[in-house]
């Protein structure tokens, strides 16, 4: 200690420890909270927070009546043993076959160790057994994305959603120009035909964003921890969306014909849906969402057994795509 410096009555270290204490006593504890215990200003505590943040302590935050709370994601000491049926163990493996899609991300890493970690505490005669189930099914993925271009970025984009660690990234497809940089709080990780994206908000766009996780070059992990806004739900975000593109929704009428009319009549498109039976056997289909492409996109996949009524425009649009398509295929191929 340096001679004439006086010793500090709580040093910070006793003062974490503390902090530390509380966290793990409480299911949640606020900053106020915090501070009222600890006998310090929020400006400290929130200096404490984020050293042990970094000291590499799961902390993490959610609204509680207006307020953020603080907790660890899970107390590792406390959890208990977990047993499962072999019922259970086989809808697991049966899941396990489904992720075909994850192949080459970190995802493929941590479902292997999961599964090893199972097998390791299993009589070898179930392992085995539960392996041959796992082999049963069969997934079938079209256009799947090679995710081992981006093994690292997506490493730290996982550590990212977990922490609520904001990002700088860069981000755009091979061929289209110079990538765009972005600053971003990346909110949750979505699923959607076969591919992974990163819903997030862009802080130089002043909004949420969705990308798509092959498009990404570069990630750089900032330490500064944003906060999720309160209320946010990430399916409230893309209720209205046809896809995973947000945009201002529209009245959308269909006409099934009859060959197809089963698939209005069976298969939830949208959550606003609407079917109507038809006396000559075919349905129409009434929905109100947004992401024009996404739509056009879809009923093009159906060919003439699908007819849009309204609206307007979006019947000229396709009605202009399709006359495109048509002078393609009466020329010569190639020319």
């Amino acid at each position: 200690m340096e001679r004439g410096r006086p010793a500090r009555k709580y040093s910070q270290a006793a003062r974490m420890h503390d902090v530390i204490r509380l966290i793990e006593a409480r299911h949640g504890i606020t900053v106020r909270e915090l501070a009222e215990e600890s006998g310090v200003d929020r400006r400290t505590v929130y200096r404490d927070l984020a050293a042990i943040q970094e000291a590499g302590y799961p902390l993490v935050a959610d609204w509680e009546n207006g307020e953020r709370s603080y907790r660890f994601l899970t107390r590792f000491k406390d959890v208990p043993p977990i047993s499962f049926t072999v019922e259970e163990l086989m809808t697991l493996h049966f899941l396990r076959s489904q992720l075909d899609f994850l192949k080459g991300s970190p995802f493929e890493q941590d479902i292997d160790a999961i599964f090893r970690k199972i097998n390791s505490v299993l009589p070898p005669r179930y392992a085995a057994h539960l392996e041959r189930i796992g082999r049963v099914t069969v997934p079938l993925h079209q256009g799947g994305r090679d995710y081992r271009k981006v093994f690292d970025q997506l490493k730290l984009l996982r550590e990212a959603l977990i922490y609520q660690y904001r990002v700088t990234m860069t981000y755009g497809a091979k061929g289209k120009g110079s990538p765009a940089s972005y600053e971003v709080d990346p909110y949750t990780l979505l699923f959607f035909k076969g591919g992974l994206y990163l819903l997030g908000y862009a802080h130089n766009r002043k909004a949420l964003r969705t990308f798509a996780i092959e498009r990404i070059g570069s990630v750089e992990m900032q330490r500064e921890r944003f906060e999720m806004p309160e209320g946010y739900l990430p399916e409230e975000q893309l209720r209205h969306a046809f896809g995973i593109v947000d945009e201002v929704p529209m009245r959308v009428r269909l006409r099934f014909s009859p060959l197809l009319a089963h698939l209005a009549r069976e298969r939830l498109w949208h959550p606003s849906q609407q079917v109507a039976e038809e006396g000559d056997g075919s349905a129409t289909l009434t929905f109100e969402a947004g992401g024009r492409m996404e739509i056009l996109s879809w009923i093009l996949s159906h060919g003439r057994h699908v007819e849009v009524l309204e609206p307007a425009d979006l019947r000229e649009e396709l009605r202009r795509m399709i006359a495109a398509m048509a002078e393609m295929y009466g020329g010569v191929p190639g020319r």
